[in-house]
């Protein structure tokens, strides 16, 4: 047994060449970890992919679909439904990667991305390339409200509504005015005016608030040649003017030798129109004069005479250095504040000028429109006297109100298609029609705009007024505005009275 073990530890030995170590027979000390030198920080000896700009639904994606075409036969109309699949639906260029090795690099905004951010087109209108982006607000075709006004008078040349700024509309029913508070719905009859005979023909013939801040005065034309002053919060009358009467009468001195006595025996000349221009009351009369009525002085400061037939257009621009009349003799006066004689005598239309609107966002513009045998919206240049463009418009215009917060505007027709129009003002007298609202079954005859400036209000000889939410609105989106609209109780009709 000796001698075998021997004989193994021998033939152990000669098959081992090293040498003995505390390891054991032929064993090697164990391997020291290897040190790497760096040639540079920055190198590296594999790659960490960066899973910051990953998108893990895709690369599973991708690993599937390649396990997929491996397991299955591949045909070219299956490879290009698949390439459509991805490019639809996974909206892939080709190029993306499963394990992406850096973040991609900042995309740097376009001039057409900044221009749709800021909501302004980057060329002119009439360039070619990119193009203006589109309007989405919301235009509802119907009225929010209907409101009954019986006994409203239908006569082209009157002037029979306005909204306050402090909200609350007024409209004439033939000899009383009632007031309409558009916050809480109710309504209250400010006056009645006496009759003097069996017909009573003294009416009221034109109205309007006072434009400045916090007024609650209430001016108010009658057939009978007067205008009153009513406070309306105190709910009685402060003042009035008689200049027009005066003149008809001829007792005011110096000027009965203008006055006929065929004029003597004819009607009174009623006070057809009325605008504000800051404390200046002007108003126009069926005598075809013009007169400033300053209410801190309680006196008419100036006559002008520019017409030879009734008044039935006034309008001071929002400055309140330019004054727009129009007449029944086809006549549209622009004025300048300081001056007795007009500016511009313009005769272009060919019908009583009725409708007259500032411009609230570029000076100098003024809309006029044209009665029946007219029919034109034309676009002026006061500052000139051009006219800078005429849209003919196929009915009788009524009247014509500016968006405060677009640059639009809305006209209302009479004969023969009673409708009202909103157009967009592209500049330089360029007009565009965005929509026509019907309703009204006879001529709309006035229009009056909310303070806000979202909403116009339109008294027709079908003696409704429709309440129109037409106009932009600064604060309100269109999925707002439509969800509004929707709720609102569109005909419940009520009583202005």
């Amino acid at each position: 047994g000796r001698q075998k073990i021997m004989s193994l530890s021998e033939s152990l030995s000669s098959s081992c060449d090293g040498p003995w170590s505390p390891f054991g027979l032929c064993s090697s000390p164990p391997l020291q970890k290897r040190k790497h030198t760096f040639s540079s920080p920055n190198s590296r000896d594999r790659f960490i992919p960066c899973r910051g700009g990953l998108d893990r639904a895709y690369s599973n994606y991708l690993l599937e679909a390649q396990s997929e075409e491996q397991d299955s036969e591949s045909t070219p109309a299956k490879q290009d439904y698949l390439n459509t699949i991805k490019e639809c639906v996974l909206k892939s260029n080709g190029t993306d990667q499963i394990l992406p090795f850096r973040c991609p690099p900042p995309t740097t905004p376009t001039l057409a991305d900044l221009c749709q951010e800021a909501d302004v087109s980057p060329l002119p209108s009439g360039s070619p390339g990119l193009k203006r982006r589109k309007t989405t607000r919301f235009i509802p075709k119907s009225p929010d409200k209907i409101l009954d006004a019986p006994d409203l008078v239908d006569d082209y040349y009157l002037n029979l509504l306005d909204w306050s700024k402090s909200n609350i509309l007024a409209v004439a029913l033939r000899h009383c005015v009632f007031l309409w508070n558009a916050g809480t719905g109710a309504t209250q009859k400010l006056l009645e005016l006496p009759q003097t005979d069996a017909a009573q023909t003294n009416i009221v013939t034109s109205l309007a608030w006072g434009d400045q801040p916090g007024s609650h005065t209430l001016a108010i034309g009658t057939h009978g040649a007067e205008i009153q002053l009513w406070d309306v919060s105190a709910g009685r009358q402060v003042g009035g003017f008689n200049e027009h009467r005066e003149r008809w009468l001829g007792s005011a001195e110096g000027i009965s030798s203008h006055i006929s006595t065929s004029m003597r025996t004819r009607e009174p000349p009623r006070v057809s129109s009325l605008s504000w221009g800051g404390p200046v009351l002007t108003s126009g009369s069926r005598d075809s004069w013009i007169h400033h009525h300053d209410v801190r002085q309680r006196g008419t400061v100036a006559q002008l005479h520019g017409h030879t037939q009734e008044v039935c257009g006034l309008k001071w621009s929002p400055q309140c250095t330019q004054l727009a009349s129009g007449g029944n003799d086809n006549l549209l006066n622009i004025w300048e504040a300081r001056r007795n004689q007009p500016r511009y005598v313009i005769t272009r239309h060919q019908a009583a000028v009725k409708a007259l609107a500032w411009c609230p966002f570029q000076q100098n513009l003024l809309a006029s429109g044209g009665g029946t045998a007219d029919r034109r919206i034309c676009l002026w240049n006061t500052g000139n006297g051009q006219c800078l463009n005429e849209v003919d418009t196929k009915s009788q215009v009524c009247a014509v109100q500016w968006s405060v917060h677009d640059r639009e505007f809305v006209s209302s027709h009479g004969f023969t298609h009673n409708q009202l129009i909103l157009w967009r003002y592209a500049g330089g007298g360029r007009v565009h029609k965005i929509v026509e609202l019907t309703g009204h079954q006879a001529r709309v005859l006035h229009m009056a705009q909310s303070p806000d400036g979202t909403t116009i209000v339109s008294a027709a000889a079908d003696e409704t007024l429709r309440f129109w939410r037409i106009l932009g609105s600064p604060t309100r989106s269109a999925a707002r505005l439509k969800v509004e609209h929707s709720s609102r109780d569109l005909l419940g009709a009520g009583f202005i009275r």
